[in-house]
């Protein structure tokens, strides 16, 4: 009796997540704006966190997401040659984050959030960037200085040697210099440091709400989920699952030559200057 209870419930699990697929199939594939759902009168928004690794990239994006007007995971490592990519992220967060387990929570299938949001660390996956450009996409650059980068780094990739750490690092940082001057819009873009984030958090918060224009503020506390500190999607080695932000550093074996944090710091000093010039920056207080 038991296993037939068992089965029954798995059947009903698979039936139940097979109709959800096909109603979000349904509201976002049908139609042929990339940024329009079936049934919802405003086309979406989209945040993308521009960034490199071990940035605290998982901290911005567990407390982006938490936000009653923000969906999103982690990365979804979605690769964007065109803006019809954007269904593909669209899809991809809700399967992944709406898990409808009974009747009251059907009100999930609305789809009334504003944003949704993707972080991307790595070079390869905006083929077309000018995506970026896109009025409806907003970009968050988040930097961090070397030292504790590439410490970190070598922590999550043991088999890296700290010169390929510091390579990926200064390359990551071209990037989005290069994706700074290409989006070129205060109004569509806005720089942190890691270190704002955790040391002048009531002043990013209000940064970002009045860059996204949301109705609620944002906080310190954040939602965690079956997605929060799992490896591919956001950080597996830090202290994420605590769900608040925790400003004590954790302790890092590696030790990084002086050589490297000096060319670290050049590479990280020039990106946030070439930044700031295009995009909005939040200003450390006086």
């Amino acid at each position: 009796m038991k296993n037939f209870i068992k089965e029954t419930r798995q059947s009903i699990r698979i039936i139940k997540n097979d109709i959800v697929r096909k109603y979000y199939d349904l509201r976002i594939n049908q139609v042929k704006d990339p940024y329009r759902v079936m049934f919802r009168p405003e086309p979406y928004k989209f945040i993308f966190i521009l960034s490199h690794m071990r940035s605290g990239s998982s901290l911005l994006t567990n407390i982006l997401s938490s936000h009653k007007e923000i969906l999103g995971y982690g990365e979804t490592h979605i690769q964007y040659t065109n803006e019809f990519d954007l269904n593909k992220l669209v899809f991809k967060v809700y399967r992944k984050t709406q898990n409808i387990r009974s009747f009251p929570e059907l009100k999930k299938l609305r789809m009334n959030h504003k944003y949704i949001l993707d972080k991307t660390l790595h070079n390869h996956l905006f083929l077309d960037e000018n995506l970026l450009n896109s009025e409806n996409l907003y970009s968050i650059f988040l930097l961090r200085e070397p030292e504790r980068t590439i410490a970190s780094l070598l922590d999550l990739k043991p088999h890296w040697s700290e010169e390929k750490a510091l390579n990926y690092y200064l390359e990551r940082l071209s990037t989005l210099e290069r994706y700074g001057k290409l989006i070129n819009s205060k109004e569509r873009s806005l720089v942190i440091t890691h270190n704002q984030l955790l040391n002048q958090t009531d002043i990013v918060f209000d940064a970002f709400k009045k860059f996204l224009g949301t109705q609620s503020e944002f906080s310190e506390e954040y939602e965690v989920t079956n997605k929060t500190g799992i490896p591919g999607i956001g950080d597996s080695k830090g202290k994420i699952n605590k769900g608040i932000i925790d400003r004590n550093p954790r302790k890092l074996k590696q030790k990084i030559t002086p050589k490297s944090i000096a060319e670290g710091m050049k590479g990280f000093e020039n990106c946030v200057s070439i930044l700031s010039k295009y995009c909005s920056f939040v200003e450390n207080p006086n």
